[in-house]
């Protein structure tokens, strides 16, 4: 497994610096960094603040995911579903959280409210073209590779 040393900043002494759950956890725990308790409305976003800067090597991007539990059994998830830091961002990585429930949703501090994932990534060339390779799916899209078996036949 690769490890990659990665700078972060605390912006607020209080900001908890990620961690991992487990061994081979590819998410690492972003935790609210708040001078309180933050409810969130039942169909309501706030942006949740970390207190943390983040300096990723050049070729990587940072992914912010949901954290399962909060998302299954709080109905709390990122409201883009996924954001993206890019590595030349340098300022405080925020959770943009979205109550998806019935219920108010309180935050506290130090709570953990997401994962990152670091990850690699291409930068592609777009070179515009009046003719693209022909492939056996072809055109199929939204559900066209998802029927049974049974269906296929």
């Amino acid at each position: 497994m690769n490890k990659y040393d990665v700078r972060i900043k605390k912006l607020n002494e209080n900001a908890v610096i990620p961690t991992y759950g487990s061994e081979f956890a590819a998410g690492a725990d972003l935790y609210a960094c708040l001078p309180g308790p933050l409810t969130i409305e039942p169909d309501e976003t706030q942006f949740v603040h970390t207190g943390l800067s983040v300096e990723l090597p050049v070729g990587f991007a940072g992914l912010v995911y949901a954290r399962s539990g909060l998302s299954c059994k709080r109905d709390l998830a990122p409201a883009n579903k996924v954001g993206v830091i890019d590595c030349d961002y340098r300022g405080e990585i925020m959770v943009a959280l979205h109550n998806h429930g019935k219920t108010a949703q309180t935050i506290e501090n130090g709570e953990r409210i997401a994962q990152l994932v670091i990850t690699p990534y291409i930068t592609a060339n777009f070179i515009e073209s009046d003719e693209l390779s022909d492939t056996a799916r072809g055109e199929g899209g939204f559900g066209s590779t998802g029927r049974s078996v049974a269906e296929r036949h």
